[in-house]
């Protein structure tokens, strides 16, 4: 019998389709973040964090992954320095330069133990940084372009969180995304590798994700 074979050039299609279609949404919500003006952001990124701190998973944690901001992303600065003074142990990323994709972690006490690496991103000194695998955070904080009502997420395309996201460390923890009210979509196209977030907090609320 003839095993049918996949159509080659549709499914190249769909994927060209696909891309073209998330570097529209990438453009649409890069421009959204750049037209907030400075005080919106500010009092928008406080609404986040006050959300976050309310939450379960953010009072439990004993281990926080966070990131800093750029380009006018929500502050999680604002949950990192709580997270700080709350006696929690702090971890930042940081991008590898010997391996494009990947994701360090560094363990930090202070804000100031960052420096500004690649794209301009603060992230944390190399001499604090170890593989993902050392660590076992209970809370992980991602940021994103956009996120959907059934926990997916679209960043810049990278595949950076993606592979972070798919290690064992982060089996175990809860992860939330973090993004402003109109960066939450009814719907994100979705790859087989991508794992949802389990929470996707904005300054107007908290969406939490049903499991699979």
């Amino acid at each position: 019998m003839k095993t049918l074979q996949p159509d080659q050039p549709a499914i190249s299609d769909q994927k060209r389709s696909l891309s073209a279609a998330k570097d529209d949404l990438r453009r649409q919500m890069l421009a959204g973040r750049a037209a907030l003006a400075e005080t919106d952001a500010s009092l928008a990124s406080q609404a986040v964090a006050a959300q976050v701190f309310s939450l379960p998973a953010y009072r439990n944690a004993r281990e926080i992954a966070a990131y800093l901001p750029i380009k006018n992303e929500v502050d999680a600065a604002l949950v990192a320095e709580k997270a700080l003074a709350d006696g929690k142990r702090l971890l930042l990323p940081r991008c590898r330069n010997d391996a494009p994709g990947l994701l360090d972690l560094g363990c930090v006490s202070c804000l100031s133990d960052v420096v500004a690496g690649r794209f301009g991103i603060l992230e944390p000194r190399q001499a604090l940084c170890r593989p993902p695998e050392a660590f076992a955070p209970d809370l992980i904080l991602v940021p994103g372009l956009a996120f959907d009502r059934r926990g997916n997420r679209l960043g810049f395309g990278g595949g950076y969180y993606d592979r972070l996201l798919a290690l064992p460390m982060a089996a175990a923890a809860f992860v939330v995304g973090l993004g402003y009210a109109f960066q939450l979509v009814d719907h994100l196209p979705a790859e087989p590798w991508d794992r949802p977030v389990n929470a996707v907090v904005t300054d107007r609320q908290t969406l939490l994700v049903p499991p699979l």
